[in-house]
């Protein structure tokens, strides 16, 4: 068997990836764990261990976890290996940042937020005072 998951002793990056799909859909449609357990019969620890990666989740469980998501399954793995075997095509270490990102909680949260602010003056003063902040951590 080449999957290398049993030596790393980690999650396997394809669990991880689609975990983190799972947690972002079921954010982004305000959904708890408790509720997404509930709609699929599990408890929300194993929803938990689904989100992180650390429990592969099953074809079956994938296929009623699209159903309460109301997402394809093909959803869950949108993203994972792209630029692999494509000629010429790279992601840059920015896209990765920004992907990786988007898939926390505060990515989420300030992705679905940020549009909502109408003023662009007050959307400028957010950006100039995330920077500030980014240029503190760094020094």
């Amino acid at each position: 068997m080449d999957d290398n998951s049993k030596t790393d002793r980690g999650p396997n990056p394809v669990d991880l990836h689609v975990g983190a799909r799972v947690r972002m859909r079921r954010k982004f449609l305000g959904m708890s764990q408790e509720g997404l357990a509930d709609t699929i019969d599990l408890t929300f620890q194993q929803v938990q261990k689904y989100e992180r990666g650390s429990n592969r989740i099953s074809a079956s469980k994938l296929y009623e976890i699209s159903k309460a998501l109301k997402a394809p399954v093909s959803y869950f793995f949108e993203g994972y290996g792209e630029g692999e075997g494509v000629e010429g095509f790279s992601e840059s270490e920015s896209e990765q940042f920004v992907h990786g990102f988007l898939m926390t909680t505060e990515g989420i949260e300030l992705a679905e937020a940020f549009p909502r602010i109408r003023s662009s003056k007050h959307r400028r003063r957010i950006l100039e005072l995330v920077r500030a902040l980014a240029e503190d951590d760094d020094a």
